[in-house]
C-alpha cells in the first residue's frame, strides 16, 4: 500500500514557536511555570511540557506566588492580562503573531465604534478571546445559516478565526453581502498554513483510497481537516495516535493518505505512517502466518485443491507422485523447509547480506548461498571513481544486494550494491519528489555546468542552482553535505534534476517569518555588515536584511559607512522601525551611544568660549565642531570686526580656532558662535592684565601717560591679522 503524505501537515509556525517559548522559559525560569489551558490541543505534547515541569490550570486562582504564566498560542483577552498582572504573574506571551495581529485589528475596530463579526467557533480560546479584545461587543458566527438571524447593521468588520475553513468564510461573507442594509468589510485572517493544510488535504483526498488525519480530539483545525477530507466523498478517519488505526480501515487499499493538525508534533505523524505500513502488511498476508500449524485459513485465503503457492518468485509445490497434493501437513511442511534450504538465485533479486571481506578493487559478501558473493567496485557505488571501498562499507556491515549473476564465467556470484541502493533511491526520491521535502546527499562530483550529488543515485545540480546568488567557485562545495529540492523526476530516463537555490529560499523564507515574528522596535540585535553603500549599510540580522542609514551611523556628519565599517564585521544595533507588510527594517547605531546634546548648556554655557575646529565653508559663515555629533555656526558677521566677502578671508577648513557661544537650541540642535567676540573677549582680557601704568610717555601733542594696557589692544587692533 502506497502511503502519500500531504505537504502541509503537522506543527504549524505559531504552535512550533509556542512550543519553543515554553521550553525556553523552562530553562530560565526559577520558580513555578503554568499555562491557562493546555498550550496548543494535543495531549501527547502537554503530558511532555508537563513533565518539563509546565503546569496547566483552569483559572488564575490556581497559581501561587512568583509563578510565571504562558500565555498559549491561541491567545487571551485583555481581562486575563489584566488579572494576572493583579495576582503579579510574570507573562509570557506565546500567542501566535497571526492571532495577535487578528486581535489588534478587532480592538482597533471596537475602539473606532465599527460593529466586529467573527467567523468561528463560539467555544474556542482564540475566539473568546478576541470577543475579549471587543470588549465582549463582538458578535460570532459559526455557520452560514446563522447569518439571517443577526440584527440589521449598516456596517460591520469581519474577521476570521485563524483556523477557520476558508469554504466556510466565505459562505457567511457572500451571505452578509447579500443582507439587506449591511455592508461589510472584510477581513480574511486565516492562517496561511492553515489555508494551505486544508487545501493539500482535500486535494489528496481526492487521489487516494483512505484518508487518515491526525490530531487532537479538541483540535478545531484537525476537525476542519476532518471534515473536508470526508466531503470529497473518500472514507476519512481521525486519530489522535497510531494505537487507533484499525487493520479493517486499510483492508483491500492500494493507496492511503495522510494529514496533521497543525497541533500534531512529527514524531506522532512517523508513528502514525510506520502503523499504517505495518497494518498494510498485515492485510496483505504473510506465509509463514497462514501456514501455522492448527490454525485456520481465513476468509480469502483458503487453498484450492492443486494450488501452487508463490512466494519471493520461488515456486513451492509438494505433490505426490500422480501431482496431488500431500495428504498431510506435515509432509507439506517438510517440503517447504528442504526447498527453503536451497533455494535458488534469481537475477534480478535484492537480497540481504553481510560484508565478509573488503579488498582494493572488490568487496565479498554472505548472502546465505553456497558461496560468498562478490560486488565489483563499478557495481559498489554510483560513484565508483571518486571513492574506494573502505569509504563505502567495513566488515561485518549489513547490506542489500541485487543479484546481478548467479555465475560468471569464473563461476562467481556477481551482486551490486549500487542497483540494490538506487531501487530503494527511487522510491525515497519519488516520496520526497511528490511531497515537495528536500533531500540530503553528498557532491561528488564538479563537472561542467554544475555538481553531481550522491542522492543514492546520481543527481545534478546545476551551478545557477546551488546559491541563491552566482558562486564561482564550486570545488569548495566537494564531499560536503547539501539539502537540495527536487526539481525534475524522470525514471525512465534515469534524471534528477536538484535545486539547492529553493531549498534555501524556503529556508530563508521560514527564517524570515520567524524573524520577523520576533523582532520589535527598540530592541538590541546583532548583525553581520553585508554591504555598504552611499546611503547606509545592510545588515544581516540572520536571515533577513535590515538599512543602517547613514544617518544613523553616528551623531556627527559620516561621508560614507566605510569610514566606521567593514564589510562582514559583526556590530550591535538598534531596530527603530519594523514594516512587517513591506519586509523592511530600520536599524540604528547611534542609538547604542551617548547624545552628545544631552546636557549641551551645560557642558557650553552661553558667553563662553570653547575651542572648535573649522569643518565647512559656506557662503554665509564657517561651521566648525565643538566635539564630534556637536557643530554650530560662525555666522559671516561673526567672523571678523570689519567687513569680509567670504568666510575663506578669515578662516580655513582644519583651523582651531577660539568661539563666543552666543546661544544654543537644543530642541533643533543648533549653535550660534562668534569668532569677533571671542576675540574681543581676548583683547579685553589683555587689556586688564596690563589696566596699571607702567610708564609715562611725553606726547608733544598730548601730553598723556599711556599704559601697557593700551599698547596692547593697539597692537590687537593695527596687526588682527597676525593676531588671528
Amino acid at each position: 500500500m502506497e502511503i502519500r503524505v500531504a505537504k502541509w501537515a503537522g506543527f504549524c509556525f505559531g504552535v512550533k514557536r509556542a512550543i519553543e517559548i515554553a521550553q525556553e522559559t523552562i530553562k530560565k525560569r526559577a520558580g513555578p511555570v503554568y499555562s491557562l489551558g493546555p498550550l496548543i490541543h494535543n495531549d501527547q505534547v502537554v503530558e511532555k511540557l508537563t513533565q518539563l515541569g509546565i503546569k496547566k490550570i483552569d483559572f488564575l486562582e490556581q497559581v501561587e506566588d512568583n509563578g510565571t504564566l504562558i500565555i498559549r498560542s491561541h491567545g487571551v483577552g485583555p481581562e486575563i492580562l489584566n488579572k494576572a498582572e493583579k495576582y503579579r504573574l510574570k507573562v509570557v506571551d506565546a500567542t501566535c503573531p497571526y492571532v495577535r495581529k487578528t486581535q489588534q485589528l478587532a480592538s482597533d475596530y471596537a475602539l473606532k465604534g465599527v460593529q466586529v463579526l467573527i467567523v468561528g467557533s463560539r467555544e474556542h480560546p482564540e475566539v473568546k478571546g478576541l470577543v475579549g479584545w471587543t470588549n465582549g461587543q463582538a458578535l460570532v458566527v459559526e455557520r452560514p445559516e446563522e447569518v439571517e438571524n443577526l440584527p440589521e447593521l449598516t456596517k460591520i468588520a469581519v474577521l476570521a478565526q485563524t483556523t477557520q475553513s476558508l469554504a466556510n468564510f466565505q459562505a457567511v461573507v457572500n451571505l452578509l453581502k447579500q443582507k439587506a442594509g449591511t455592508q461589510p468589510e472584510i477581513n480574511n485572517t486565516i492562517c496561511n498554513a492553515t489555508r494551505l493544510r486544508q487545501q493539500t488535504a482535500s486535494e489528496l483526498a481526492r487521489e487516494v483510497g483512505i484518508m487518515i488525519v491526525v490530531g487532537g480530539k479538541n483540535s478545531a483545525n484537525t476537525k476542519e481537516l476532518f471534515y473536508l477530507c470526508q466531503s470529497t466523498g473518500t472514507p476519512t478517519y481521525q486519530v489522535e495516535t497510531a494505537q487507533e488505526l484499525k487493520k479493517l480501515w486499510f483492508k483491500n487499499i492500494n493507496t492511503a493518505g495522510l494529514t496533521a493538525g497543525a497541533s500534531t508534533p512529527h514524531w506522532i505523524l512517523e508513528e502514525v505512517k510506520n502503523k499504517m505500513k505495518e497494518l498494510a502488511e498485515i492485510n496483505e498476508g504473510n506465509l509463514n502466518e497462514n501456514l501455522g500449524e492448527n490454525e485456520n485459513l481465513g476468509e480469502n485465503e483458503v487453498l484450492g485443491e492443486n494450488e501452487v503457492l508463490v512466494e519471493n518468485q520461488t515456486i513451492f509445490e509438494t505433490a505426490d507422485k500422480n501431482g496431488e497434493l500431500a495428504e498431510n501437513e506435515s509432509g507439506f511442511k517438510m517440503g517447504l523447509n528442504e526447498n527453503a534450504a536451497v533455494k535458488p538465485l534469481i537475477q534480478g533479486e535484492i537480497v540481504s547480506g553481510t560484508i565478509v571481506q573488503v579488498g582494493t578493487n572488490e568487496v565479498m559478501v554472505d548472502i546465505g548461498a553456497k558461496s560468498e558473493g562478490i560486488i565489483p567496485l563499478r557495481e559498489l557505488s554510483s560513484f565508483p571513481n571518486a571513492i574506494s571501498p573502505c569509504e563505502v562499507v567495513q566488515a561485518g556491515d549489513k547490506i542489500d544486494v541485487m543479484i546481478i549473476k548467479a555465475e560468471d564465467n569464473e563461476g562467481k556470484l556477481i551482486l551490486s550494491k549500487e542497483k540494490a541502493d538506487t531501487e530503494k533511491a527511487w522510491a525515497t526520491l519519488e516520496e520526497l519528489y511528490h511531497n515537495g521535502e528536500c533531500v540530503e546527499g553528498v557532491v561528488r562530483e564538479v563537472v561542467k555546468g554544475g555538481l553531481l550529488v550522491d542522492v543514492g543515485i546520481r543527481g545534478f545540480l546545476p551551478a545557477s542552482l546551488v546559491e541563491q546568488g552566482y558562486t564561482e567557485d564550486l570545488n569548495k562545495y566537494l564531499e560536503t553535505t547539501i539539502k537540495a529540492k527536487i526539481v525534475e523526476l524522470n525514471r525512465n530516463h534515469r534524471k534528477v534534476i536538484l535545486s539547492r537555490k529553493s531549498f534555501l529560499e524556503e529556508e530563508m523564507a521560514v527564517k524570515r517569518q520567524e524573524l520577523f515574528a520576533n523582532l520589535e522596535e527598540g530592541q538590541r540585535v546583532k548583525g553581520i555588515v553585508r554591504r555598504l553603500t552611499n546611503f547606509g549599510a545592510f545588515i544581516d540580522l540572520g536571515g533577513v536584511d535590515g538599512l543602517l542609514h547613514i544617518s544613523e551611523l553616528a551623531w556627527y556628519r559620516v561621508n560614507h559607512p566605510s569610514e566606521l565599517l567593514n564589510t562582514d564585521e559583526e556590530i550591535e544595533v538598534v531596530i527603530l522601525r519594523v514594516d512587517k507588510e513591506n519586509g523592511k527594517i530600520s536599524l540604528s547605531l547611534k542609538q547604542l551611544m551617548p547624545n552628545p546634546w544631552d546636557n549641551i548648556t551645560e557642558k557650553y554655557p552661553v558667553d563662553g568660549i570653547v575651542k572648535a575646529k573649522v569643518t565647512r565653508l559656506a557662503p554665509f559663515g564657517a561651521f566648525v565642531q565643538l566635539e564630534p555629533g556637536v557643530e554650530g555656526l560662525v555666522h559671516i558677521s561673526h567672523l571678523a570686526n570689519y567687513h569680509i566677502a567670504s568666510p575663506d578671508e578669515v578662516v580655513q577648513n582644519g583651523d582651531e580656532i577660539d568661539v563666543k557661544v552666543l546661544s544654543v537650541n537644543p530642541a533643533e540642535k543648533r549653535m550660534r558662535l562668534s569668532l569677533r567676540e571671542a576675540n574681543q573677549e581676548t583683547k579685553n582680557r589683555g587689556r586688564q592684565k596690563y589696566s596699571e601704568p607702567q610708564f609715562t610717555s611725553q606726547n608733544t601733542e598730548n601730553n598723556h601717560k599711556v599704559t601697557i594696557g593700551d599698547m596692547v589692544g593697539d597692537m590687537f587692533e593695527e596687526n588682527e591679522e597676525q593676531y588671528k
